[in-house]
């Protein structure tokens, strides 16, 4: 038996989640079986804990959509008994029982190895918000935003993945400028690195030009809509902006000017399907460039029970940084 939260949706169609105790035999089909350490909390699981976003299509359910832990049985030849194991997205969590439990039984080819010098721990706190700042970070680097092109700017700065963007890009070298709402959070984001705090009502007002004056080298934006519009109206010629999210809605009211006279590019991140040998490089990066006392500055605790109510919270945009589920109590 193992504990989970489990998310049940009744005949009304009302979809309710609860701590509950499972047998091993309810786990589905899969050739890993994983000891899971911890988890970790996203928008998604927000989204799945309250029974929005139809991304649920069978109940019961368990979401999730990281874990981190230790095999305990394996028929998958790359994933030996006692390997530390990460998983993020495949719609784990979403289509397939995730993370908010102390089993899982998956698929071994979404699984990727825990780098070495980094605990189970550590890989929660960066989580899939982390993986997708380095895919973003890379895809800037690829385009040729690097470091001495100028200002960076990583919108919705003080959410999971803005926060490991921000310390991310400081670390290598970057000036970074981050976007909030929340005044409260200017002191946080400074401890990250960021050398200029945007107030988001700056990037949101538009004055209905094409282009503005040019300003930033590069983008990782995880607002989209109004957001994402203005500041491709403001970026350097040869530029690019990483794509990496849509808190600000999913339409883009724009122009191809910027691209045609500018150059600029528009780089979509998919952390999802990411093929896994692209995962496996960014974890290494993870391991080794994001700094640790950044990593826990931006990192609370709490456990299983607890992940329901913090999942209303990150849907009503009062969680800062990221929430390791610590599966175990």
């Amino acid at each position: 038996m193992f504990r989970a939260v489990q998310v049940n949706r009744d005949e009304a169609g009302e979809v309710t989640a609860a701590v509950t105790d499972l047998d091993e035999t309810a786990l589905p089909p899969g050739n890993v079986l994983v000891d899971v350490e911890c988890s970790t909390l996203n928008y998604k699981d927000g989204l799945v804990l309250n029974g929005l976003g139809g991304l649920v299509k069978t109940y019961p359910h368990v979401p999730g959509v990281d874990f981190a832990g230790t095999v305990i049985e394996s028929d998958d030849d790359r994933h030996a008994v006692g390997d530390v194991v990460i998983l993020t997205g495949w719609r784990v969590g979403e289509l397939h029982w995730g993370g908010f439990a102390e089993r899982a039984r998956v698929n071994g080819d979404w699984l990727v190895p825990c780098p070495a010098g980094l605990t189970a721990r550590e890989a929660m706190g960066i989580g899939t918000a982390g993986l997708t700042a380095m895919l973003a970070l890379m895809a800037l680097e690829d385009a040729g935003v690097l470091p001495d092109a100028g200002p960076v700017l990583v919108t919705g700065a003080a959410g999971g993945v803005g926060s490991v963007a921000c310390a991310l890009l400081a670390s290598r070298g970057y000036e970074v400028e981050g976007s909030t709402g929340r005044a409260e959070t200017h002191d946080y984001l400074t401890s990250l690195g960021v050398a200029r705090v945007v107030p988001r009502d700056e990037l949101e007002a538009s004055n209905g030009r094409p282009l503005n004056r040019e300003h930033w080298a590069g983008c990782v934006d995880a607002v989209g809509g109004a957001t994402l519009a203005h500041v491709l109206t403001r970026l350097r010629h040869g530029s690019a902006v990483a794509a990496i999210g849509l808190a600000g809605g999913t339409a883009l009211e724009t122009t191809v000017i910027p691209f045609l006279l500018r150059g600029i590019s528009l780089l979509g991140i998919d952390s999802v399907m990411c093929p896994r040998e692209r995962r496996i490089v960014a974890w290494g990066r993870l391991a080794e460039e994001l700094p640790r006392e950044r990593l826990v500055a931006m990192v609370r605790e709490v456990p299983l029970a607890d992940v329901i109510a913090s999942g209303r919270e990150i849907l009503e945009g009062r969680v800062r940084g990221r929430v390791i589920v610590d599966v175990k109590r």
